[in-house]
This record gives C-alpha cells, structure tokens and sequence, in this order.
C-alpha cells in the first residue's frame, strides 16, 4: 500500500473515533440539562417585582453570595452575566436570568416573573406590555441610516 492511503486511513479511523466520542459526551451532556431543567421548573415561583437595574456583570461584582460563586465552574467565573437587581417585597435583591429572558425586561417597571432561587426564567408584564423603549441612536449611526 501506498503511504498516502496509509496516512488518510488512519485519519479517517481517528476521526470516526473522535465522532463517536463526541456523539457520547453531547448525549450524556444532553442528559443532564434536562434534568437541570425540571429542577428550575419544579422550584419555579410567580413573583411580582420591581426592576432597578440589568447590567451585563462579571460574577464577582454582580454581589452574589459566595455560595453560588464557589459552585459556578472555574471556566464560567471570568464571564459576564445578565444580572437584574430588583425589589421583591420590601427587599432588593441580585438576580441573574436567562439571556432571553434578560431583552425582555424592562427598566423601572414592575413585572411577574417566573424565579426559580436566584435565576429568572420568565417575565410577563403585570400593567401592559413588556415593550422597551428604544435606545438612542448614536452620533455615528444616525448618519450611517441617511446612507441606506
């Protein structure tokens, strides 16, 4: 046999392995967010809130508890995250939500969200619509939509 076909043999082989692996891990992974999922569903609670603030923040100085920044994978630290602070009852509250979630809620209003512990997983509007208002264009962009 040629070396060629040697070479491309044993990369193929290889790459069937390396499929096979991937196709195991993203079963297994699939596995375990659906099980993640029914826990958020089973703690899930409607709650009438207040939004202050969202920021996009880094984890440490969104000012969540150490609990929940020792439990987050290492890999996970150093992202930002949506962060909603929030008056609930008489208290303020630091309340991280689902990226989807996280465009829908508006600023200054008051709203009935689904909360599952400190995580947001639904937003409905308690008086109207969720609709946000639009931001202000820039210097910049203003001329840039004349052009089109």
């Amino acid at each position: 046999m040629n070396t060629v076909t040697i070479v491309l043999l044993v990369i193929a082989v290889i790459l069937l392995i390396a499929l096979g692996v991937l196709t195991f891990l993203g079963r297994r992974m699939q596995k375990k967010q659906d099980a993640q999922q029914e826990q958020l569903e089973a703690a899930a609670q409607q709650v009438s809130m207040l939004i202050i603030d969202k920021k996009m923040m880094k984890l440490r100085e969104a000012g969540f508890p150490q609990f929940v920044i020792d439990n987050t994978p290492k890999y996970l630290r150093r992202s930002k995250v949506p962060v909603v602070k929030a008056k609930i009852g008489p208290r303020i509250m630091t309340l991280m939500c689902d990226g989807s979630v996280f465009e829908q809620i508006p600023v200054k209003k008051e709203v009935k969200a689904t909360v599952s512990g400190i995580y947001i997983t639904a937003v409905k509007g308690i008086r109207g619509s969720l609709e946000t208002p639009k931001k202000k264009k820039g210097f910049f962009a203003k001329f840039r939509n004349k052009d089109n």
